[in-house]
């Protein structure tokens, strides 16, 4: 009878390892299991420069969203964003590609605008700025074309 206690107590300790590991690879990979609370928003940008699916969305440095998906749409990137349920966002926001330090990673920064009208969801995000290109940037002022 030791034996069997001692080898359910084992059988246990693993389980809960391997729940707990699904757990922490769950959150720190910021994936949504069961359903997904909020709306979804899209924006067209000329150049995402290396955003991913799963970058953050940002306003004021406050995470309010993700990337869910990007795509090509008539030779622009088309990217979708869920936003939380709470943010509200007026039809005049600004979009933009940021990097998180010189080559940190890219995301989305936001800029609500003074328009009384909000984006529904489904709606688009009509002023975007694209990425800035930082070989281009440096090229240029190597060969003098600043």
């Amino acid at each position: 009878m030791n034996r069997y206690s001692l080898e359910v107590s084992v059988g246990i300790f693993v389980l809960a390892g391997v729940l707990a590991l699904g757990y922490l690879s769950i959150k720190l990979g910021k994936l949504e299991v069961i359903g997904s609370s909020g709306y979804e928003i899209s924006a067209e940008f000329s150049d995402i420069g290396g955003l991913k699916v799963g970058s953050t969305v940002e306003i004021a440095g406050v995470d309010v969203g993700r990337v869910t998906d990007i795509s090509l749409k008539d030779y622009q990137a088309l990217v979708k964003i869920r936003m939380q349920s709470g943010v509200k966002l007026s039809d005049d926001t600004i979009a933009s590609i940021k990097t998180k330090g010189l080559i940190g990673e890219k995301y989305i920064n936001l800029s609500p605008g003074g328009s009384e009208k909000d984006v529904k969801n489904g709606g688009v995000i009509h002023d975007t700025e694209s990425a800035i290109d930082f070989e281009r940037l440096i090229s240029n002022y190597i060969f003098g074309k600043v």
